[in-house]
């Protein structure tokens, strides 16, 4: 008696890996939009220079913004802001705030993967 096997765990890999990319960029810009409703906005340069990057290697995801004035803007609190829905520490807060919003999206976009 003999048995056939098919394997295809390179093909799962690779399908896994694809998923957790994207749900990963998802999740950095899905912040980015967020961040940038209670960033200090004047005339928008600020929010222009949000941007993301994706380590599809280390799966490592980064929200910046790209401006010499950005981490002032951020990390002084006595700033006075034009914009009244703007906070300190808007990108901070935001990510604090959302966390597990973007823990379940990657959850359930890797389970589905899983399928």
């Amino acid at each position: 008696m003999s048995v056939f096997m098919r394997w295809y765990g390179d093909d799962v890999k690779k399908k896994i890996q694809e998923a957790q990319v994207k749900a990963l960029r998802d999740s950095v810009e899905y912040l980015l939009t967020e961040a940038n409703k209670t960033n200090p906005y004047r005339e928008g340069t600020l929010e222009r220079s949000g941007s993301t990057d994706v380590d599809e290697l280390s799966l490592q995801g980064s929200v910046y913004y790209d401006t010499p004035y950005a981490i002032r803007m951020h990390e002084e609190p006595g700033l006075r802001y034009t914009d009244p829905k703007a906070r300190w520490k808007w990108l901070e807060l935001t990510v604090n705030e959302q966390a597990d919003r973007v823990v379940e999206y990657i959850r359930r976009h890797l389970e589905e993967a899983h399928k």
